[in-house]
């Protein structure tokens, strides 16, 4: 039993290094983490609903998610083909433009719940488009 308890905790420290890796390394990471920090400052300032909050908690993870998957696809890609090759370059470009159609789905969810609170903050109207 002790065994177990010590093989998931190295794979809980694992992950803890991948993630660290994936913010001191990764510039794409480290966008998305400080973004994240703004849109959740953005979620308190706004007094998001719990639903909203919900919606934001799960598109900060997928999209934080798929960064990482798409850096350790980029890093296995480099290790198995390190000179130039069209195969790796587009594993690569197909990895990367996962990540783009979640960015792009996560800024149309953020207009959607955003817009109308900033539009009622600057015109102090509660403008609702429900």
């Amino acid at each position: 039993m002790r065994k177990i308890i010590k093989q998931r905790m190295a794979s809980f420290g694992y992950a803890l290094r991948g993630l660290r890796l994936l913010f001191e390394t990764e510039i794409h990471g480290k966008f998305h983490i400080l973004f994240a920090i703004f849109v959740i400052g953005a979620s308190v300032f706004f007094n998001i609903s719990t639903t909203e909050w919900c919606l934001v908690i799960i598109i900060i993870t997928i999209v934080i998610s798929a960064e990482a998957f798409n850096s350790s696809i980029e890093s296995l890609t480099d290790l198995v083909s390190p000179d130039q090759h069209p195969l790796a370059a587009k594993t690569k470009d197909m990895a990367a433009g996962a990540v783009l159609i979640l960015a792009i789905g996560a800024a149309i969810i953020g207009c959607i719940i955003f817009l109308p609170k900033v539009y009622g903050f600057f015109l102090n109207v509660n403008v609702n488009f429900e």
